[in-house]
């Protein structure tokens, strides 16, 4: 499939109009995490995530004027385990647009942000995407059941 226009990965502000969309993407995928929060609440709690600027930053890949992926950097992203940070978080692409690379360079651009602003190490949990982070470079830091579902902690070194 030939794509009309590149991916561009651009920093999601907390005003975008895109917020809605991007937010109603990760809670139905991770919103089961979270059993106390509502899509609402939820939506609110992402819009706080949209920082300008180091931790936290949301990035979207978007084609032309469309989100179709998007990625994180949060100071915290599982409550029982609150010592390590900070988070590269909600790397989610759309079905649709799968395969194409556009996670790996939504994960590249969250380890710049990390990188610029100072942090040298920094944490991911996945319940089935270990092979990709793997190949990224991650490695296995610790295995859990996190909420009823069995992940694993991958842990990046970053260099400057």
């Amino acid at each position: 499939m030939a794509m009309q226009d590149p991916i561009n990965i651009v920093r999601l502000s907390p005003d975008s109009d895109h917020v809605a969309t991007v937010a109603s993407w990760t809670y139905a995928e991770w919103g089961h995490l979270h059993p106390n929060s509502t899509a609402e609440s939820y939506r609110d709690a992402f819009r706080r995530e949209c920082g300008d600027g180091g931790v936290p930053s949301v990035f979207v890949a978007m084609h032309g004027n469309k989100p179709v992926g998007t990625a994180a950097l949060l100071a915290e992203d599982m409550d029982s385990r609150r010592e390590l940070t900070p988070w590269l978080a909600s790397v989610f692409v759309l079905p649709e647009w799968r395969g194409q690379g556009i996670a790996s360079t939504l994960i590249r651009r969250v380890e710049e942000e990390a990188v610029a602003c100072g942090v040298d190490h920094f944490y991911l949990f996945t319940p089935d995407q270990q092979a990709l982070y793997r190949r990224l470079g991650w490695q296995d830091h610790e295995e859990l059941s996190y909420r009823g579902e069995e992940v694993t902690i991958m842990r990046r070194r970053l260099e400057a």
